[in-house]
């Protein structure tokens, strides 16, 4: 039986659903993060699915044959917290995590309450690593 992604780049206006956030402080923080995002990452913006706005992207193809496509990174403006998708294998992930500032982690997260919170010069090289670790892990 073949899996049918959940999560896939859809056609939907990046500032409209910033927009909708309900949250002020939430949806400025999701402009700030758009604007670091996007000036680190050399992409524009896209949503995945209903709430996540991720940039570039990679094919993925595990061991088990399962595959797929994902933004090489992204965030999504959650009610509870900051969602920030940052490739979780990356080497120096737990080193960068350690300076980050205020977070916690998931199984594939970050989670930050709010920008102000962490350092943003961490956050970008967090973001530069991740990709260069998914495009050297999943080349084109």
């Amino acid at each position: 039986m073949a899996y049918e992604q959940k999560t896939k780049q859809t056609d939907q206006s990046v500032i409209e659903f910033i927009e909708k956030v309900e949250s002020p402080k939430k949806r400025e923080d999701a402009f700030r993060l758009l604007d670091i995002f996007t000036s680190t990452t050399g992409y524009e913006a896209k949503m995945w699915g209903a709430s996540i706005i991720g940039f570039g992207r990679y094919h993925y193809r595990y061991q088990t044959g399962h595959e797929g496509d994902a933004p090489l990174v992204g965030f999504s403006p959650r009610k509870a917290k900051i969602s920030l998708y940052l490739a979780q294998a990356e080497p120096n992930r737990e080193t960068l995590l350690a300076e980050l500032g205020k977070h916690k982690t998931g199984k594939s997260c970050v989670y930050i309450n709010k920008v102000d919170d962490i350092d943003i010069d961490i956050l970008k090289k967090m973001i530069s690593e991740s990709i260069s670790f998914l495009q050297e892990t999943y080349p084109e």
